[in-house]
């Protein structure tokens, strides 16, 4: 089948992770960017890329790399391109546009004018226009411009991957999918011990990390794909991989989420049974303060409020709370906890071995690591090395 090159697109502080991910997976070729990864492979791969990839938000396919300087070039050079290979006039498309340069002052201008390439094409050619349609087009385009180098591709994935397809019900402010199961892959969870969430929300991290307990791919909730409305697709090969389980394997752990509010936790067992998951994860409605004991071994990995509902000092409480958790409630752990507020940090009084930058939404956190162990740290350091 013949090779084709590819982008994965991510978000910060996850690219080595999905570049990993893309290894595994058998992509060539691989070259890691902002925000992105490369790689070589053919049209099984790219399908197995939607399916498979936990890090990526979307999957591109390079169609066009051209030099421009403002949106008249842009125009010009679109308005050449054999679109019926990827398009028919009776599709609708949209065109989404990420730019990088001092010579595009307005994105959605640039958007305008490729839009406009595109139906002059077919109207010129075909007497026929092909609708624009912003939300889930048939054929959606993506038009990336650094500086003065501008790259035309399709978008095989059209929803973000973020959205496995299999949330019901979510709370306020639930955790990006991608991010959830990027922050669990940087921890090294691999489904070989017990895992614990303590303020689960609406259970997004404890279905990713079952997920990859049990080598399921999360794709496979997915209604569609983008790729399924191109020219060449091929519904047999997706059916084989949707339904290809070989790769599924045992979980003899545990996986616990505790919230201390009832409507996250009945907002979490929608979404675990949305997943089919139930067998695998417990819920319990507990404030994290009431955890005595935690099984061995394990791994915990949360995402506290940051603050934007609670007040200063009642959060100053909670981190400081959550310290003396960890280290009475959780020795032999390792705790990774995302936040963003250093004074929040702080609080837990525990010293980080990992400290890794990312992005929640806008906001610019630390994902830290926390080694819980009984007795002096000295003692525990020492025999850390010892067993190294």
């Amino acid at each position: 089948m013949k090779q084709e090159t590819y982008i994965a697109k991510t978000l910060m502080g996850l690219e080595d992770v999905l570049a990993e991910e893309i290894r595994q997976l058998g992509g060539n070729n691989i070259q890691i960017g902002r925000r992105m990864v490369s790689f070589e492979g053919d049209k099984t791969l790219m399908y197995k890329a939607n399916i498979h990839l936990r890090t990526a938000v979307r999957i591109l396919k390079p169609l066009l790399t051209f030099r421009a300087t403002d949106a008249d070039e842009v125009y010009e050079t679109l308005k050449h391109f054999q679109w019926e290979t990827v398009l028919s006039g009776k599709q609708t498309f949209a065109i989404d546009t990420v730019v990088y340069s001092e010579h595009f002052k307005h994105a959605r201008f640039l958007a305008y004018k490729a839009k406009d390439a595109v139906v002059d094409y077919f109207r010129d050619k075909t007497g026929q226009r092909p609708s624009v349609r912003i939300t889930n087009p048939e054929i959606p385009l993506h038009i990336h411009v650094s500086h003065d180098q501008c790259t035309l591709a399709l978008d095989s994935s059209g929803e973000s991957l973020h959205k496995r397809g299999y949330r019901v019900a979510q709370t306020e402010a639930p955790l990006n999918e991608v991010l959830a199961a990027g922050m669990l892959l940087l921890a090294g969870w691999k489904g070989q011990s017990h895992f614990i969430d303590p303020m689960c929300g609406s259970g997004t991290l404890l279905i990713e990390a079952a997920l990859i307990a049990l080598n399921i791919p999360p794709g496979i909730y997915r209604q569609r794909f983008a790729f399924e409305n191109w020219p060449d697709f091929d519904p047999d090969l997706l059916e084989a991989l949707m339904t290809d389980d070989t790769g599924q394997q045992p979980f003899d752990f545990t996986i616990t989420g505790s919230d201390i509010s009832p409507l996250a936790i009945a907002t979490a067992e929608k979404n675990v049974k949305g997943a089919s998951l139930s067998k695998y994860i417990t819920l319990k409605t507990q404030a994290f303060q009431k955890i005595t004991e935690a099984p061995l071994p394990g791994l915990l990995v949360t995402n506290p409020p940051y603050g934007e509902r609670i007040k200063p000092n009642d959060l100053l409480g909670l981190y400081s709370q959550l310290g003396e958790r960890l280290k009475h409630g959780f020795p032999g752990y390792a705790a990774w906890i995302l936040s963003y507020r250093e004074d929040c940090f702080d609080q837990i009084a525990l010293r980080p071995s990992a400290r890794i930058p990312m992005l929640n939404g806008s906001l610019e956190c630390e994902f830290r690591r926390f080694d819980i162990f009984a007795g002096r740290r000295n003692d525990y350091v020492a025999n850390r090395k010892r067993s190294e």
